[in-house]
């Protein structure tokens, strides 16, 4: 929708001014569709991610050019993908088409997901990986239940203390190679390996001791701690060193050449000689990409207007400006980061409700977005001096959306008492759940409509821009 609006006369906006020019050059140097391309020294001081989101970017611009509509197109077809795959998982979980249904509606509502599934910059290609791997292990988990259930039906559950092996696991690896691809996009990928790494092997204890093994633990440990390890952990690390195939092949990647030249005399001190140069300018790679992230901090003299801390995204009470030109006569043609008030407002209580769900009623299906948003979450209050901003927060998207399906899919069985005789008093209260999650459906569909002038910068006066501005801090 309106991909060709903003630019900056012509040229990206925000953090798309990064990427762009990035994935433009990988379009230019591409050798063949299995190496792809990659950026090159000379012309960029800022690569501090790994290249697939920007080689995805590039296929983009190889079918449009280098236009607005080339550089997010890719964003638009992932964000599209994003929508689906968060229904299919809250489907999947909650076992109720209704479920999935609601978690598209929210996730099409969704403002943070929407904006940046209409720009050129890297996260919404993460987000794709992160959803798409957690949908994978749910039906790794389906069928790891019905081979325990088999095994079970056969009498042979107790036939040793830590129960059965139970094969190869095809979901899984899939996760593993989609958790590689997040990594491969950014970094902070790892968390998501982290915590959803250690989830499959606790739901494995789990489930040996539901289906009466007598050592549950013991046996997730033999017979599943190290086959996680290598498809969660092993495998992405494979993955994502495969996403550096251009890099290697290269003559000009960045640093490619670090060990060869007299320019880094760290190196030397590393005494890594034993190794080859291409490895050693691999490593070199990466170090300055850690320098960069570690020095990227408040304390460090790095302030942004409209950065913003993690406490703040869990209301979205803190924006981000993406485009904000000059006002034209009074008209204003923005495009604001901000969620839309109806999904992220009830976040909180939603969190809240999921833990109690979970911990006290022991209802198994809030374990996957509470999972992936604390993996997209926690980590970030471990540096509270680092430089932030809300677009960090896309990764957590998905599942609120799904927490807020599920815990509509509990509010649809509503009923209130009836205490009128009269027969469409009655009925509304045995309809009251219905009425509520018809009745929020329909405020977030609206909350987002109302909002999207300042997701796409179409034309407001002031009194349509001030109308919009419900928080101070959101302005």
């Amino acid at each position: 929708m309106r991909l060709g609006r903003p630019t900056d006369a012509g040229t990206p906006v925000f953090d798309e001014k990064h990427y762009v020019p990035q994935s433009w050059q990988m379009l230019r140097s591409w050798d063949n569709w299995l190496i792809g391309g990659i950026e090159d020294n000379p012309g960029f001081g800022l690569v501090v991610h790994p290249p697939l989101g920007k080689q995805l970017e590039a296929a983009g611009m190889a079918l449009f050019g280098y236009t607005p509509t080339g550089w997010r197109i890719a964003s638009a077809v992932v964000g599209i993908g994003v929508v689906i795959l968060t229904a299919a998982l809250a489907r999947r979980i909650s076992r109720s088409d209704f479920v999935g249904l609601l978690a598209g509606i929210f996730a099409a509502s969704e403002g943070i997901l929407f904006v940046t599934g209409r720009s050129g910059m890297l996260d919404h290609f993460q987000v794709l990986f992160v959803v798409g791997a957690a949908y994978l292990l749910v039906r790794d988990h389906e069928q790891m239940n019905r081979r325990m259930a088999r095994v079970r039906e056969q009498g042979r559950i107790r036939l040793y203390p830590a129960g059965p092996r139970l094969g190869y696991r095809w979901w899984r690896f899939a996760a593993g190679v989609a958790l590689g691809l997040a990594l491969s996009v950014k970094w902070s990928g790892l968390y998501y390996i982290a915590f959803f790494g250690v989830a499959c092997v606790a739901a494995e204890a789990w489930r040996r001791r539901r289906f009466g093994v007598r050592r549950p633990v013991v046996g997730a440990l033999a017979f599943d701690a190290c086959p996680a390890l290598a498809a969660l952990v092993g495998l992405p690390a494979a993955v994502y060193v495969f996403s550096f195939r251009a890099w290697f092949a290269s003559e000009s990647g960045v640093f490619r050449h670090a060990a060869e030249s007299n320019a880094y005399p760290q190196l030397a001190g590393w005494k890594l000689s034993f190794l080859p140069d291409s490895v050693q300018g691999f490593l070199y790679y990466h170090a300055s990409v850690l320098k960069f992230h570690s020095e990227l901090t408040n304390s460090n003299g790095h302030y942004h207007n409209w950065e913003s801390k993690p406490w703040s995204w869990l209301a979205s009470t803190r924006s981000l400006m993406y485009y904000n030109p000059k006002s034209d006569g009074g008209i204003h043609h923005v495009v604001l980061l901000v969620g839309t008030p109806a999904v992220w407002w009830p976040c909180v209580p939603a969190l809240l409700w999921a833990l109690w769900c979970l911990i006290i009623r022991h209802d198994a299906r809030f374990t996957v977005p509470l999972v992936g948003f604390a993996a997209g979450f926690l980590p970030w209050l471990l540096n509270l001096d680092r430089q932030m901003y809300l677009f960090y927060a896309v990764n957590l998207s998905p599942f609120v959306v799904i927490l807020l399906a599920l815990t509509m899919g509990q509010v649809v069985d509503w009923r209130l008492p009836v205490t009128s005789h009269r027969r469409w008093i009655a009925a509304l209260q045995s309809h009251a759940g219905i009425a509520v999650v018809v009745g929020y459906s329909a405020l977030v569909v609206w909350n987002f409509l109302f909002f999207l002038p300042i997701y796409t910068a179409m034309p407001l006066d002031s009194w349509g821009w001030q109308s919009r501005m419900w928080l101070p801090s959101w302005s």
